[in-house]
């Protein structure tokens, strides 16, 4: 290591130095190298890398107009007026209530339902959110239940929402759920039929 330039300690710190030393019984050359840091470096300021991070994770939404030619290419349509007179778009929106095309959330609905995951709602954490999704927003048992579809066996299934169950389970007082617990045997069923 290069022998930087020392500064001259005044006898306030050497006098320190000397009483720390004798207390902790360590050497006063530690001490006064440590001495010789704090005067070099108090003055420099902390990396901004918390800082760049911060602004990397911040995500645009999409915007209606994106979000309506996602759910069109989906259906296979030009437009709004073909979306609604298409079959499999009112197939696979039967039982969906309240969905109003006049609306942005009713668009982001669809695109959780259809597309995946909207930018910016990815590793959500807070209430209803189970290894980065929110069980009410999102059908993504394999991700929820922290499994890969191609190699998990029925075991594997059974195992991973066992291990959800007994947290999120009415009966347990301090973390039960019902409402989440209801998601997760939805999707327990959904991909145990699938196994």
């Amino acid at each position: 290591m290069k022998a930087q330039k020392s500064t001259p300690l005044n006898s306030y710190l050497q006098n320190e130095i000397a009483r720390l030393s004798e207390i902790h019984g360590v050497s006063t050359g530690v001490l006064e190298e440590f001495a010789q840091f704090v005067i070099t470096n108090h003055k420099k300021k902390e990396p901004t890398a918390q800082k760049t991070a911060t602004k990397a994770a911040k995500v645009k939404p999409l915007t209606l107009v994106q979000l309506k030619a996602a759910i069109y290419e989906h259906f296979a349509v030009k437009d709004t007026t073909q979306l609604k007179k298409s079959g499999s778009f009112q197939m696979a929106t039967d039982g969906i209530d309240d969905l109003n095309l006049g609306q942005k959330e009713s668009w982001e609905r669809l695109y959780r339902k259809f597309i995946g995951v909207l930018p910016g709602e990815e590793n959500q954490q807070g209430y209803g959110c189970i290894n980065g999704i929110n069980v009410f927003n999102y059908f993504k048992p394999w991700q929820v239940f922290g499994l890969d579809p191609k190699t998990a066996t029925i075991e594997d299934i059974k195992n991973a929402y066992y291990n959800l169950s007994k947290i999120y389970h009415p009966d347990n007082p301090k973390t039960g759920d019902a409402s989440i617990f209801d998601c997760l045997t939805v999707m327990y069923k959904s991909i145990s039929a699938e196994a």
